[in-house]
């Protein structure tokens, strides 16, 4: 028989059922080995590191102490889930991380009975518990429900909104505070700032320092006393508890890596907890990586890189990404216009605003995670005379879309929103790729919506952005580098609702919308060897189309093909609606438009996952033979 004694800890543990017998000491050597597996496993796939890594201690004692699956731990946002998706059976293959047909990056139902409920965005979790709650007083099942929410999640409204309701309804609920003062960015605002005085002041804390080893040893009816005094020293020091304000029972703070502290507490609240009750653990993004420590984001998101010296092995390109084009176009704009600001919800970095930051930090503002915030604060700088840019990632205005039509498109303001990561974006999967924006923002009266085929047609969006002072305005970009094209040193705004002509040809007529041009081109290479020589157009415009590019394509040519990086009811759906009304279908018009299928396309690399949509170069190829009643054989066709 195997002397245990003599195993790794983490080969001990199949199932989280597997810690129950395991000793206090055998847990703190499972956390060291669950850090080590966690680098290791993210040093080969890449990934959101630094949020994993601060959870470590906290991810195995609520595993030693709850029971899933019965009882639900919920991850806020869930890019700290890897170190949980070890312990909970998938460690055989947490090296599939991120890729094709492997493990999400994020929490996700349909992969494992561990993960009750999917995220990737934030501050959704204590709703989600509270429903969980209310499904097991009802009688539905399941044990006990447990919110692990991060600081920066906390900035965003709906995780109040959440813990009103559950101060209200009193049920037993679990939230815990993972309390890093990071996010992604450095947290902004009055909220992070109320935490670090929560456990900062001097006197709070030489009082816990004095307490600690002192209470302890008092008589019963003493302990009592200093644990009033303690209270009465920390509504003094902090004005009070914001949380227990709302209802909940407050417990902390608490050191997040110490273990002894966590199981003590966790303990006691599984035992004891009769109704809402908050736990605030502080914890180190990053923590035992030092790497990870010293950088800026803590290590939050990295490509694969060394396990021992962390530098990241990044393929080099020549061409500049999207997001940093962008950035610097905007720059130069507000240099010469002292009235444009900048708007960004929690992702300077993300956004390439850190560098707008750097030139006008006045001028620019981070909001934390609130993007409904961001959208009417640019909408009231808009209307206050300031041209706003606010600047989101596709998946993430969507969170605002309420704001974007009553704050914005009703009052007509000129809010100009730059929208990164259109189209399908890789590794993060179906949560992060921008798929309904173009869809949501084109069927809104007033609005001007445009995509970039490239990083010179971006540059000139970003100008006619800036110019555009007659309502709201949108560009969308992709993640990643752009194609290499020169990027004009004086870009100027375009006509509002002008495509423009890439090639002529004949027979069939290809509209880009975006960067799927570049597709285009490619199929175009391969149609001409097969004698089809099609007419290329840049759309640029969703709203307003160009009418008389897209009636004189469709006059000149038997067949009409439309491309996009979106779902149905976008650019081909306006197209099609225009034709229609246009009664260019009864002339015999063969219409086809390509875009994302209805369907969420699981991660994979972006290829790939345009190859399963179908909007590859070869899928137009196959789409102008098919359309054009053309054999795909390898014989000319005139």
């Amino acid at each position: 028989m195997m002397d245990q004694s003599k195993t790794p800890t983490l080969d001990r543990v199949q199932t989280p059922a597997d810690m129950k017998t395991m000793s206090d000491s055998d847990l703190r050597h499972l956390a060291d080995d669950l850090r080590s597996e966690t680098i290791a496993a993210v040093s080969e796939t890449g990934g959101h590191l630094g949020a994993g890594l601060g959870v470590v201690e906290l991810t195995v004692a609520l595993h030693a102490v709850f029971d899933a699956p019965k009882d639900k731990i919920i991850w806020d946002v869930s890019h700290q889930c890897y170190p949980h998706k070890i312990l909970t059976g998938r460690r055989d293959r947490i090296r599939t991380l991120r890729m094709e047909g492997g493990l999400s990056g994020f929490t996700k139902r349909s992969e494992s009975p561990y993960d009750p409920f999917g995220a990737a965005h934030s501050s959704t979790s204590i709703s989600a518990a509270l429903g969980f709650a209310v499904a097991r007083d009802l009688g539905a099942g399941g044990g006990d429900a447990i919110a692990v929410i991060g600081d920066g999640a906390m900035s965003a409204g709906m995780a109040y909104e959440a813990m009103n309701n559950a101060g209200h309804l009193g049920k037993r609920l679990i939230v815990i505070l993972n309390d890093n003062e990071m996010s992604i960015a450095p947290p902004t605002g009055a909220m992070s700032a109320y935490l670090s005085r929560l456990y900062a002041g001097e006197p709070f804390q030489e009082f816990k320092a004095a307490a600690k080893g002192a209470v302890s040893l008092l008589p019963p009816p003493f302990r009592e006393g200093a644990k009033r005094a303690k209270d009465m020293l920390k509504h003094m020091t902090v004005g009070g508890t914001l949380f227990e304000e709302l209802g909940f029972s407050y417990v902390g703070p608490i050191d997040g890596h110490d273990m002894d502290q966590l199981l003590s507490v966790l303990r006691t609240v599984k035992a004891r907890a009769d109704g809402p009750i908050l736990i605030h653990a502080i914890t180190k993004k990053g923590k035992g990586f030092g790497p990870a420590e010293g950088a800026r984001d803590k290590g939050h998101a990295t490509a694969r890189f060394d396990v021992v010296t962390g530098k990241q092995k990044k393929t080099p390109s020549n061409a500049p990404s999207y997001t940093s084009v962008f950035a610097e176009a905007l720059i130069k704009h507000a240099a010469d216009d002292p009235k444009i600001v900048a708007v960004t919800a929690a992702m300077p970095d993300g956004t390439g605003l850190d560098k707008f930051m750097a030139r006008y930090a006045s001028r620019c503002f981070d909001v934390g995670i609130a993007e409904q915030h961001a959208v009417t604060f640019s909408a009231g700088m808009a209307a206050g005379g300031l041209k706003p840019f606010c600047a989101l990632y596709s998946t993430f205005l969507q969170r605002g879309y309420d704001q974007v039509v009553h704050d914005v498109a009703i009052q007509r303001l000129p809010v100009r929103f730059a929208i990164d990561r259109a189209g399908l974006v890789g590794a993060d999967g179906a949560t992060h790729a921008g798929s309904f924006d173009v869809a949501f923002l084109a069927n809104l009266p007033g609005f001007v919506v445009m995509a970039a085929a490239d990083e010179a047609e971006l540059v000139r969006m970003v100008a006619t952005a800036a110019a555009h002072d007659e309502g709201p305005i949108a560009f969308r970009f992709p993640r990643g580098e752009g194609v290499g094209v020169e990027i004009p040193e004086d870009a100027q705004p375009l006509e509002i609702g002008k495509g423009r002509m890439i090639r002529e040809g004949s027979r069939v007529a290809i509209l880009s919308f975006g960067t799927r041009l570049a597709e285009v081109t490619r199929a175009c290479e391969t149609l001409e060897a097969k004698g089809i020589r099609p007419t290329v157009a840049d759309a640029r415009f969703a709203k307003p189309l160009d009418r008389d590019m897209i009636l004189r394509l469709a006059a000149d040519h038997e067949a009409l093909i439309c491309i996009e990086e979106g779902a149905v009811g976008g650019f081909g759906s306006h197209v099609a609606q225009l034709l229609a009304e246009e009664g260019v279908f009864d002339h015999g018009l063969k219409f086809r438009s390509m875009v994302l299928p209805d369907t969420f396309i699981d991660q994979a690399s972006p290829k790939a996952m345009y190859d399963t949509a179908g909007l590859n170069a070869e899928d137009i190829v196959s789409k102008v033979l098919e359309v054009l009643g053309v054999a795909q054989l390898g014989t000319k066709t005139a």
